[in-house]
C-alpha cells in the first residue's frame, strides 16, 4: 500500500467517512420500505424480503465481479484506478441507482424498485473494497484501527438517522392513516434528493485532495486461503452474522404490524432503535482503541452505550415528540454492559459471550409478548454490534500471504443479508412472524459454535487468538 501524501490526514478522513455514513443511512431506510412495498405491492413476507436480497446481493455480485477482473488483469484493480478514483466510481454508480427510483416509482414498478436497490448496492461493494484500506492509509497505519473504529460509529449513526429523515420524508406525521394515504410514488422525492446528494459527494471527493492511495500487491493465483479451516468456518460464520443482523430488523416492520397494530409510518422509531443499538455497541468497543486507562475504560464501557442512547432518544424525538415510552430499553442496554466486562477485550471470548447474550435474548422474545417481546428483539442489535470485527480478526489470523484473498471471500459473504432474512420471511409465512424469530436464534447459536471452535483452531497453530481486537464493519 503507498500514498502520494500524508499531509491533511484530518481533514481528509473527514471527506472519507461521508461515505461510512450513507452507507448505515440508506441500508436502515431499507426497513422502512419493507413494509410500505408489502402493502403497496401485495406481497407475502418472504416477497417484501427481496427487497433486501436485492440489496445484499448485489454486495455479492460485485466483490465476485472485482475477484474476476483482479484474475484477469493479474493484479487488484484498484491498483490501476486509484483508492480515491474507486469511491468516485462507486458513489456515482449508486447515485444512479438512486435516481432510478424515480421511474420507478411512476410506473409502480416493484421490479424496477428492485433493480435500483440492486444498482445501489453495487455501488456500494466497490466503495466497501476501496473505502476500508483507504482509512488505514491515510495516516500511521498502527492507528488504522481507531480510524476503522470512529468510521464505524459514523456509520451507526447514519443508520440510526435514516429510517427516521426517510419516515418523515415519505410519510410526514407518524398517523394512523399516514402510511395507508402515501402514494408509492412518495418514494420518488426522498431518494431523487439522496441521489442529487449522491452526486454531490462524489464531486467533494474528486475535488478533495486525498491521496492516491494504491496497493502494489499481487492478488494470489488459486484460492490457498481455503486450506484454512479458521476461513472457511468464517465464512459461515460473516454469511450467518450479516444475516442475523438484517433478518431482525427487516422482519421488525412486519413483526409491529401483527403485534403491535403499527403501519410502515408509525415503525421508524423502533427500526432505528434496532440500528442505534449497534451503534451503542461500537461506540464502546470503539473506546479501546484510544488506549485510556483501565479505570477510564471501565467508565466509558458504562457510559458510552448511554450517551449513545440519549443520542438516539433526541433524533427520535424530532419526529415522536415524547419519546418517554422508550426509556425502559435502558434496562437492556445494562446487558451489553455486563456483555463487555465479560469479554475482555479478546476476540473469541467476546463473540462467545455476545453470542450467548444474542440467544438469551431472543428466547425472551420468542416466549414472551408486548414490549418485553419487542425489547428483546430490537436487542439483537446490541450483540450484533461488536461481531464482525471479532470474526473477521479470527478468520484472517495466520492466513500470512493469502490475508488479502481471504478478506475479498469474507467480503463475499454479506450475501448472508440476502439470504437469511428471505428464510426467516417464507418461515413467518407459514408459521408466524412471532415464531419466525427461531431464525435469530439459530444464528446466534452458530456464531457462538464458531467462538469455540476457531479457538482450538488457532491454538492447534500456535496462533494466539488472545489478542485485542481491531478495526470494524
Amino acid at each position: 500500500m503507498s500514498t502520494q501524501s500524508k499531509q491533511g490526514t484530518h481533514p481528509q478522513f473527514f471527506v472519507l467517512v461521508m461515505v461510512f455514513f450513507f452507507w448505515g443511512f440508506v441500508a436502515a431506510s431499507n426497513d422502512i420500505l419493507i413494509p410500505l412495498f408489502k402493502e403497496k405491492f401485495h406481497l407475502e413476507q418472504w416477497q417484501s424480503q427481496l427487497v433486501g436480497f436485492a440489496f445484499y446481493i448485489a454486495y455479492f455480485v460485485g466483490a465476485i465481479i472485482y475477484f474476476i477482473v483482479g484474475k484477469i488483469w493479474g493484479t487488484d484493480p484498484l491498483n490501476r484506478i486509484g483508492y480515491k478514483n474507486g469511491i468516485v466510481y462507486g458513489i456515482i454508480f449508486s447515485g444512479l441507482g438512486t435516481l432510478v427510483f424515480y421511474p420507478a416509482a411512476q410506473t409502480e414498478s416493484f421490479a424496477l424498485m428492485l433493480t435500483a436497490l440492486f444498482m445501489v448496492g453495487l455501488g456500494f461493494s466497490l466503495q466497501q473494497i476501496a473505502a476500508n484500506p483507504f482509512a488505514i492509509a491515510l495516516g500511521d497505519p498502527a492507528d488504522g484501527a481507531k480510524r476503522l473504529n470512529a468510521a464505524g460509529g459514523i456509520n451507526n449513526f447514519g443508520s440510526t438517522l435514516g429510517p427516521v429523515l426517510v419516515s418523515i420524508a415519505i410519510f410526514g406525521e407518524a398517523t394512523k392513516d399516514a402510511a395507508k394515504n402515501a402514494p408509492i410514488s412518495a418514494v420518488k422525492i426522498p431518494y431523487l434528493v439522496l441521489g442529487v446528494l449522491f452526486i454531490l459527494v462524489a464531486i467533494v471527493f474528486y475535488m478533495s485532495k486525498l491521496p492516491a492511495v494504491r496497493n502494489d500487491e499481487k492478488m494470489e493465483k488459486g484460492f490457498g486461503a481455503l486450506k484454512y479451516p479458521q476461513l472457511v468456518l468464517g465464512m459461515v460464520a460473516i454469511f450467518i452474522y450479516v444475516g442475523v443482523e438484517v433478518s431482525i430488523a427487516s422482519n421488525l416492520g412486519e413483526y409491529l404490524k401483527v403485534t403491535e397494530n403499527l403501519d410502515s409510518s408509525q415503525i421508524s422509531h423502533y427500526v432505528s432503535l434496532f440500528w442505534a443499538s449497534m451503534m451503542m455497541g461500537r461506540w464502546t468497543a470503539g473506546t479501546s482503541a484510544f488506549n485510556p486507562s483501565a479505570t477510564w475504560k471501565k467508565i466509558l464501557t458504562v457510559i458510552v452505550p448511554y450517551i449513545a442512547f440519549v443520542v438516539y432518544l433526541l433524533i427520535n424525538a424530532i419526529r415522536e415528540g415524547d419519546v418517554s415510552d422508550l426509556y425502559i430499553y435502558g434496562v437492556c442496554i445494562s446487558f451489553i454492559v455486563v456483555a463487555f466486562f465479560l469479554s475482555q477485550d479478546k476476540p473469541a471470548r467476546q463473540l462467545l459471550v455476545f453470542a450467548l447474550f444474542g440467544i438469551a435474548a431472543m428466547v425472551i422474545g420468542l416466549v414472551t409478548t408486548g414490549k418485553v417481546a419487542l425489547f428483546a428483539f430490537i436487542s439483537g442489535g446490541l450483540f450484533c454490534s461488536v461481531m464482525w470485527p471479532c470474526i473477521f480478526t479470527l478468520a484472517t489470523a495466520g492466513l500470512g500471504k493469502y490475508t488479502s484473498q481471504g478478506s475479498a471471500f469474507l467480503i463475499m459473504m454479506i450475501l448472508g443479508g440476502a439470504i437469511v432474512p428471505l428464510v426467516q420471511g417464507g418461515l413467518a409465512d407459514t408459521i408466524g412472524i412471532h415464531t419466525s424469530y427461531i431464525i435469530p436464534v439459530l444464528c446466534f447459536a452458530y456464531l457462538a459454535f464458531y467462538a469455540i471452535r476457531v479457538k482450538s483452531i488457532l491454538k492447534s497453530q500456535g496462533i494466539d487468538y488472545e489478542s485485542a481486537i481491531s478495526g470494524g464493519h
